[in-house]
């Protein structure tokens, strides 16, 4: 059957500028890494990613070593535009990284110039698309001056492959460097996504403000700290099946304070008629021009577009949280 996309999408979500750019962004993104691999069943794929588009997500997420395999998670996007997204391409925000391990190879990961160039060529291909609108490098390589790697972002911008560039995961000394030089070469940084949520809240000290100097806009890739805010953990949380699984981030499973930081947290979102998740995706926006979920099906896509509902916070409800987080 066709895929129509609903009329009401333009006005089912806010928007957002990205730092200084005229890139306007969803409040809430959606994420292509978990259960988008070729192990994973397309056609649900397929409804997550219209049931998005449909309450006005327009921007998708991923990066080439998302899977798995690498590069397959890219793939499925591309076939989920190509079929029922392609009509729409100028609506949306398409962004994938580089970085991160891919390959065995000796350009199998990294800044380099020629990593840079030739993972944005393979993923332009998976994709089925002619540029990206922000090409992310994923993490700083120690092995490559910074001077290449964003000489190297500079250049698949003006070749017309990505509209503008972000990093993910640079600490502020870093991004502060590679800032400076972006600027320089006349394609400023545009946006910065990192891991920041009520468990991790790291780039408080000194990154967000980093970011606020350099006119970028912040996303956060992990807004219910790999799922440990998720409500599909929630009710099952114990001491033996805490952390879930995969969970790396603001996560410490050898603190049971942890656990019980989770369930007063619970508490303080039922008392504000949110649930978990939607409190802990408000909180992040706050300081996010926009969070990516990784939802696995469209009723967390729904449930995560809710939230944007109840943004606002009194301030004795910050005080309790911030009195969970320091017991």
């Amino acid at each position: 059957m066709t895929y129509l996309a609903s009329e009401a999408r333009h006005t089912a979500m806010a928007h957002r500028r990205s730092g200084r750019s005229g890139l306007l962004l969803p409040a809430v993104s959606v994420g292509l890494s978990k259960s988008f691999g070729e192990d994973s069943d397309l056609r649900r794929q397929r409804s997550v990613l219209r049931r998005a588009f449909d309450l006005g997500v327009t921007h998708f997420d991923t990066a080439d070593h998302h899977g798995p395999p690498p590069g397959s998670a890219e793939s499925n996007l591309g076939r989920v535009l190509a079929r029922d997204l392609a009509g729409h391409r100028d609506e949306l925000a398409i962004s994938t990284k580089a970085g991160a391990r891919v390959s065995d190879g000796p350009h199998g990961a990294g800044g380099s110039r020629k990593r840079i160039v030739s993972a944005l060529d393979a993923s332009l291909r998976r994709l089925g698309v002619d540029y990206v609108d922000v090409f992310y490098h994923h993490r700083p390589d120690a092995g490559t001056p910074v001077e290449e790697t964003m000489a190297a972002l500079d250049h698949v911008v003006r070749q017309g492959k990505a509209l503008y560039v972000g990093l993910a995961d640079y600490p502020a000394d870093e991004t502060r460097e590679a800032a400076k030089i972006l600027d320089g070469l006349g394609t400023p940084l545009t946006v910065h996504q990192l891991g920041y949520s009520l468990l991790d809240r790291w780039p408080e000290a000194d990154l967000l403000g980093t970011l606020a100097e350099a006119g970028a806009g912040v996303v956060s890739h992990s807004p219910l700290a790999d799922d440990v805010l998720a409500e599909r953990y929630l009710s099952g949380l114990t001491y033996d099946t805490f952390p879930p699984a995969g969970a790396t981030r603001g996560v410490d499973s050898s603190v049971p304070s942890t656990l019980r930081t989770v369930h007063a947290l619970d508490e303080i979102a039922a008392r504000r008629g949110q649930s978990l998740p939607g409190m802990a995706i408000a909180w992040a926006l706050r300081r996010c021009t926009s969070v990516v979920v990784h939802a696995q099906t469209p009723e967390e896509v729904e449930a995560a577009v809710a939230a944007t509902e109840a943004l606002d916070f009194a301030g004795d409800e910050l005080a309790q949280i911030d009195l969970c987080l320091r017991s």
